[in-house]
């Protein structure tokens, strides 16, 4: 399956947040995506999907050419994947991309993986246009970092 190979997550998380994902993987996706997120196992698994292809720019000059689709508990991006960082963008929605992973500060996920990605709304230091970095226990994840997704150019 290589790049666009789908892993799926057995944790338990509200029906409602599965279904409104499958409801909003992109026509990009794979439609094995949509598929394998049903009413029937909505309450124990999340899909998440490497896409390649998909090319992102952001303000540092970085160019990725892949991203990783996946649920998320909307949340804070860190500037540096740390918590005192500033917070640089906030993702409002749970179903989101992300670009590449780092290692950094411990976080309650049991792990130091953080995903880079673009916020749905700047918050401070507005020229980085809500770029920023999201502790791997908000993204749901069947492994940190997910299998396949790039570590950010910057380790």
């Amino acid at each position: 399956m290589a790049l666009s190979q789908v892993i799926r997550r057995g944790r338990t998380v509200a029906a409602a947040l599965v279904l409104a994902a499958a409801a909003a993987v992109p026509a990009t996706a794979p439609a094995s995506a949509a598929a394998s997120t049903t009413a029937t196992s909505a309450a124990d698994e999340v899909t998440c999907v490497l896409r390649p292809g998909v090319v992102h720019k952001d303000t540092l000059g970085n160019t990725f050419t892949g991203d990783l689709y996946c649920a998320n508990a909307p949340g804070d991006l860190y500037g540096r994947p740390a918590f005192d960082a500033p917070v640089t963008g906030r993702l409002k929605t749970t179903q989101s991309w992300f670009v590449c992973y780092s290692i950094g500060e411990a976080h309650k996920g049991g792990n130091n993986v953080w995903y880079y990605t673009q916020g749905d709304e700047a918050v401070n230091l507005p020229g980085i246009q809500a770029w920023g970095n999201m502790p791997a226990s908000s993204v749901l994840t069947s492994t940190d970092p997910f299998p396949g997704l790039p570590r950010c150019p910057w380790h």
